[in-house]
């Protein structure tokens, strides 16, 4: 499919899953051009790419002749730009609600077990993998506790993160199931979350922006 909107992204990073998701809910059309962050010590680190963005990271949306980076940037971008369906709700308090969720998961929680964290902890600290298994593991943990406590306790959750149409929240928390799950983190004390993540993976939008229907994910035999 060919169109003016070109996202780069790779098919495991959580940031690009947040905005493929974003765009398939919004039923935007768009060019996946995958950047492999590992092969060739990162694509990423190129001068083609660093030239889009030099942060060096993953995910970029060009839109026209907008180039976009950071994945809740761009989300907000993209409600602004084409505001049906909605990401965020209608009301001011629904909004600061929406986005403490969505930035729990998105700035508390992913940052700490991104791809160039665990090389840093690897490479430079010589840390173990299976420690940096646990590490992944505690910090996911530590928001989803926080956070299956803020989803349960709330009137305004309902069949998603924010009542029963699918959302900003939602579009950062599938990515991080998605890591606990890579990780083997233990889910059974999170069921408003795993009822959620349910609810979500039922639909197109989510299931076409998983990292195993990407173009870059690896065949499985």
């Amino acid at each position: 499919m060919s169109s003016d909107r070109v996202l780069y992204g790779y098919w495991r990073s959580s940031a690009a899953y947040r905005v493929r998701i974003a765009l398939n809910l919004k039923g935007l059309a768009y060019d996946n051009r995958p950047v492999h962050l590992v092969r060739d010590g990162g694509e990423q680190h190129q001068q083609a790419y660093r030239a889009l963005n030099p942060q060096e990271l993953v995910p970029c949306l060009v839109d026209g002749v907008q180039v976009l980076t950071q994945s809740m940037a761009i989300m907000e971008y993209l409600d602004e730009t084409h505001p049906a369906p909605p990401l965020l709700p209608a009301d001011a308090a629904g909004r600061a609600r929406v986005r403490s969720l969505a930035q729990l998961l998105a700035c508390d929680v992913h940052p700490l077990g991104n791809l160039r964290v665990l090389q840093y902890l690897g490479s430079e600290m010589h840390v173990e993998e299976s420690m940096r298994g646990s590490w992944s593991r505690h910090w996911i943990g530590e928001g989803f506790r926080a956070l299956e406590a803020i989803l349960a306790d709330s009137p305004a959750t309902g069949r998603f993160c924010h009542g029963d149409q699918p959302g900003l929240a939602d579009a950062c928390l599938v990515p991080q199931h998605y890591n606990a799950v890579r990780w083997k983190l233990p889910m059974e004390a999170f069921p408003t979350i795993r009822r959620i993540v349910e609810a979500c993976q039922a639909l197109e939008a989510f299931q076409r922006a998983a990292p195993e229907a990407q173009p870059d994910a690896p065949a499985v035999d």
